[in-house]
């Protein structure tokens, strides 16, 4: 079947089943990380932000090109999570310039809007590295332009060029060693061409549910309806059961029945090591105690629906109130005595973290908005930009403290036209902390941008986490479960013993101007053993100063700064 033009409806299609096949793919891209951390993730930034997009896209009652084109362009620009979510969203917003004017797309023009959409990306990333993403779509782009002075069937068209980018991709191993070495190929080029599949199994015409869940609703509509009911299970409660023994289907679906007998939201994933559980209930510890029969327990984390409930109620209250004090200012503008926000100022900043050790430092130094987030979830850039936007000052210091969220901040510095964004590229915590601290406020925002830049240069990282599969890296064979001690620029030390490991990596990371070792240690970790480790540290270098506080990260034992 040849088809010469795409009109509006049928790539909203197309773009909807893009979006779902990688949806559902997502956990298969993650697995291709290099690093094989517990928070390899990039099929879900990826699916994340086009997800963004798909539910604007999904919600157009006639959609016309300007309308899809803008609703892909926006929904993915904001919603873009991590390196691979941001370059992802750029590839769409090229892509969308090109289209948006037109009535219907062709082969010249699709191909010349897939060549805008790498131009676009390529722009985005300051340090552009062959073998990713931008590999991929920069092959396909090239095969596009091709193609074009060749055919007008658009079927064939894609095919040829999800082809050619499925052969690029599998070269990707051999443009990146790091690649070869685990013996995959690029987690974002694969996105990048299940993303292409889905879109060109609309167009062939399979039969597909374009219905896009709203999920960043969900949650809300969730709790109304928990509201009506008066909320039925007060505690959301999520851990993971460390097994003694093989969990049979048989175990498996008492647990299950046990759980729906004392709640509900029940969510049970089992493999052959662990189970992760999350319920509804209205008694955390008959749920705890069932699973103990099973092993032992980890990230035991237990939430009071009822207090969020009325926290929200709150803070819903509070922004009507100013909402509507906003309001009456605007219809009487001599209205006294009423303030809808505090005075502007000079500075703000906002700090990425995840722990309420690292959270209450940040504030500590006195962070205005601490984003949840970082190594087990990537902040959106209209996560960002909400934070930005909560800020009455004249210049804002974001500190992302994670490489694979600085092109979110980037971008939401960009889309900010009210104040001033200053992102600090701190690429770990403790690069955040430093910066922050080399603040003054005495200076101009340049000059502090420039000195808290050049903070981050000067500080040594090394943090300790466990593997999740077998791989190879930097010449280490790494099995799963080992303990990695990973550093700046490779992995430093890799061992069955988690204080082994860490005294390893640490004695990597110093030199003879070592002068302070910082610990931060994570919520799995307790404040003795953290103490003791840095007890050894500073009998074998005993001209160190050595400090050890709470972090209570998650995934990460410890985090290691050495200055």
């Amino acid at each position: 079947m040849e088809i010469n033009t795409i009109d509006a409806v049928v790539l909203a299609k197309m773009f909807l089943n893009g979006a779902k096949n990688l949806e559902s793919k997502k956990e298969w891209i993650n697995e291709l990380n290099v690093f094989p951390v517990p928070d390899g993730d990039t099929g879900t930034n990826m699916s994340m932000t086009i997800m963004s997009a798909a539910k604007e896209v999904s919600a157009l009652e006639k959609p016309d090109m300007s309308s899809v084109a803008k609703a892909i362009a926006s929904g993915s620009l904001r919603g873009a999570r991590g390196n691979s979510g941001v370059i992802l969203s750029q590839l769409f917003r090229g892509f969308t310039k090109v289209i948006s004017k037109e009535k219907e797309i062709t082969v010249p023009i699709l191909a010349a809007a897939i060549q805008k959409g790498v131009e676009t990306a390529y722009k985005a990333v300051m340090k552009p590295k062959e073998g990713t993403i931008l590999t991929v779509a920069r092959g396909g782009a090239d095969k596009a332009a091709e193609l074009a002075e060749e055919t007008d069937d658009l079927v064939y068209f894609i095919d040829e060029v999800i082809k050619e980018a499925q052969l690029v991709l599998q070269k990707t191993p051999d443009m990146l060693p790091v690649l070869k070495q685990a013996g995959v190929v690029d987690s974002g080029g694969q996105g990048l061409v299940v993303i292409l599949q889905g879109a060109c199994d609309a167009l062939s015409g399979r039969e597909i549910d374009y219905t896009i869940e709203a999920e960043a609703s969900a949650t809300v509509t969730k709790i109304s309806k928990e509201t009506e009911a008066e909320i039925r299970f007060g505690y959301c409660t999520e851990y993971i059961v460390v097994l003694n023994h093989p969990f049979s289907d048989d175990a498996e679906q008492k647990y299950k029945s046990f759980l729906e007998s004392i709640g509900d939201s029940i969510v049970v994933v089992a493999d052959d090591e662990i189970v992760k559980t999350h319920v509804h209930t209205n008694d955390p510890g008959l749920a705890l105690q069932e699973a103990l029969k099973h092993g032992s327990l980890s990230k035991i984390k237990v939430d009071n629906m009822r207090e969020e409930h009325q926290e929200r109620l709150i803070k819903d209250a509070q922004k009507l109130a100013q909402k509507q004090a906003a309001e009456r200012m605007d219809k009487n503008p001599d209205t006294q005595n009423v303030t809808v926000e505090e005075p502007r100022r000079e500075t703000g900043f906002i700090a990425v973290c995840a722990g309420e050790g690292l959270s209450g430092i940040f504030k500590g130094l006195g962070v205005d908005v601490v984003i949840e987030g970082g190594q087990t979830m990537n902040p959106s850039t209209e996560d960002i930009l909400n934070a930005i936007e909560t800020i009455p000052a004249d210049h804002i210091f974001v500190l992302p403290n994670n490489k694979n969220i600085i092109l979110a901040a980037n971008q939401a510095a960009s889309l900010t036209k009210d104040r001033q964004v200053h992102v600090i590229p701190a690429k770990t915590v403790p690069q955040g902390i430093a910066a922050l601290i080399s603040y003054i406020p005495e200076q101009s925002a340049s000059e502090n941008e420039q000195r808290m830049t050049e903070e981050t240069g000067n500080i040594q990282t090394g943090q300790v986490t466990y593997a999740v599969r077998d791989t190879v890296i930097d010449d280490k064979d790494i099995r799963q479960g080992d303990y990695m001690g990973i550093g700046d620029q490779s992995i430093l030390a890799v061992g069955r013993d988690l204080e082994e490991v860490t005294l390893n990596m640490t004695d990597c990371m110093i030199g003879e101007d070592t002068a302070l070792v910082s610990i931060y240690y994570g919520e799995n970790v307790d404040e003795d053993t953290a103490a003791g480790l840095a007890d050894k540290i500073s009998a074998k270098y005993d001209s160190l100063e050595v400090e050890v506080q709470y972090g209570g990260q998650p995934v990460y034992y410890y985090m290691i700064s050495a200055e």
